[in-house]
């Protein structure tokens, strides 16, 4: 790119004006500024080898050339984290954020403290405030773990019970009911 005109000033830093009316400004650590001709984009290069960006409709995109990171703040609040092992970040401006891993598993966390988690295989977690938590499997199979017991519901209509004191419980479609102590033993079982 042909210079213009080229300033140095007292404290080291040089200023140059490209004939295609871009400025450029070396500091003497290293760090570069570029502004666009129509004043609009702003390139920084630091002396780490960080590059900020800020674009014509003021967003904002810093690379991390360490942990080769790049976060892109946008005009309206939403900010992106890109991870060089492939893992993306989204901040929502109302606090929500969503994680995509880099085996695709999504994760979004919301205000609120509930948590869910979407897996490849179509598995949903679900976690509650409480902690209480609701899995949904891709064969039709739930499952839901309190701090009291955990079940799981069948595509059938059966429903499994285990309680925190061992103690297991199968309700069947027919209106069975099986009642196994903590050591597996059946206490009661109502075949009809």
């Amino acid at each position: 790119e042909e210079i213009q005109r080229e300033t140095a000033y007292p404290d080291g830093k040089v200023e140059k004006v490209l004939k295609n009316g871009c400025h450029l400004i070396l500091f003497p650590n290293g760090t570069q500024k570029k502004v666009s001709s129509d004043g609009k984009t702003l390139t920084i290069t630091f002396f780490n080898g960080d590059v900020k960006q800020v674009m014509p409709d003021q967003t904002v995109i810093y690379y991390y050339a360490d942990a080769k990171t790049t976060h892109t703040t946008y005009a309206d609040g939403l900010e992106v984290l890109q991870f060089s092992n492939g893992q993306i970040e989204k901040h929502y401006p109302d606090g929500k954020k969503e994680i995509t891993f880099p085996d695709q598993t999504i994760k979004n966390l919301f205000t609120d403290g509930q948590e869910e988690s979407i897996f490849p295989d179509g598995t949903i977690v679900r976690i509650q405030r409480d902690g209480s938590k609701t899995i949904e499997f891709n064969n039709g199979q739930r499952e839901l773990h309190t701090s009291q017991f955990k079940r799981r519901e069948y595509p059938d209509g059966t429903v499994k019970t285990v309680y925190v004191n061992g103690q297991q419980e199968t309700k069947y479609v027919s209106g069975r009911v099986r009642v196994k102590d903590k050591d597996g033993n059946i206490i009661m079982d109502t075949k009809l």
